[in-house]
């Protein structure tokens, strides 16, 4: 019998929550969805998992033997798929570093030319991701190293080295009312429509919404998209404003937005991560070393200025 690997975590993070609700949080799906995929599992394997109550779930007898057996054989498959795809790469002389947006900024092309020097016949293989991948497939293994903003989901199961830190900014669509101010409070603000990340990316999304400088102030979400351009429509179009890294005002720019600078919210910091099986991978360590070298000198000499 052949079972995908994707209905046994669904198992797993709920036999660990204990309820469909905080399971379906965690796996950032909904929880139809998850329920769905509890019950697909169960069909498959023909026994029951679960018992239901509305207390929350719990395990069952044989899905209690399942719970002892599933997290030792997930962890020995994940470790055969990163072995294998590490091999390939390795044959190919292919270092797979995934990225969102424009990942380090200006640093980005500094970083890959270190990491030529270092490594000569080696090639970094630079994969952007969507909005909905914070961890730009890392958490996957669906590549070796990642350029990322924080927090992302899983981020604490990966090894993060901050580079820099750059302020955030807000974008406005140019007929806006605010959008000939120099300067603008974050509070000013909390009543107006946000363009979002999709809600799988969760604390990555509620970063760039700001839900934890907000007071309490609920969010108003205008539009969701899940790629810059889309994101870009979104705001020219009137849906809504967005908070944005001030390198956006450069790697962003276009007819109908633009960048101003707020106060009261944080800063966005850029790290590059890489799976702890890693620390002792020399390729992977090599880049992260150029990441680090490259980062010093944005940190030290970057211009997050906005231009105008």
């Amino acid at each position: 019998m052949d079972v995908d690997t994707r209905l046994l975590r669904y198992f797993v993070a709920v036999a660990e929550e204990g309820t469909l609700t905080r399971a379906a949080e965690r796996l950032f799906v909904s929880q139809p969805a998850l329920t769905k995929q509890i019950k697909q599992l169960e069909n498959q394997l023909g026994v029951r998992l679960f018992s239901r109550s509305r207390a929350g779930v719990a395990l069952t007898e044989p899905g209690r033997v399942l719970a002892e057996r599933v997290p030792v054989l997930l962890a020995d498959w994940g470790e055969v798929l990163r072995e294998t795809r590490g091999a390939a790469r390795r044959a190919a002389r292919v270092l797979r570093v995934g990225f969102l947006a424009s990942a380090a900024n200006e640093a980005t092309p500094r970083i890959v030319a270190g990491f030529a020097r270092r490594r000569p016949g080696w090639r970094a293989e630079m994969r952007q991701a969507n909005w909905s991948n914070p961890s730009a497939g890392l958490a996957d293994g669906d590549v070796d190293v990642a350029l990322l903003r924080l927090p992302f989901p899983g981020q604490h199961a990966l090894r993060v080295s901050v580079l820099f830190t750059e302020p955030r900014v807000v974008a406005l669509p140019t007929g806006h009312p605010l959008a000939e101010r120099s300067l603008i409070a974050f509070r000013e603000l909390w009543d107006e429509p946000f363009v979002a990340a999709p809600p799988e990316s969760g604390p990555w999304r509620d970063h760039w919404l700001a839900t934890d400088e907000r007071d309490g102030h609920p969010v108003r979400v205008g539009a969701v998209t899940d790629r810059p351009d889309d994101w870009l429509s979104a705001i020219t179009n009137g849906y809504g404003i967005a908070l944005a890294p001030a390198s956006a005002a450069r790697f962003y720019a276009r007819p109908g937005v633009v960048y101003r600078p707020v106060s009261g919210v944080s800063p966005s910091q850029v790290a590059v991560a890489w799976a702890p099986a890693d620390d002792a991978n020399p390729v992977v360590q090599d880049f992260v070393r150029c990441c680090r070298d490259n980062g010093r000198q944005t940190s030290a000499g970057g211009d997050h200025r906005l231009p105008g």
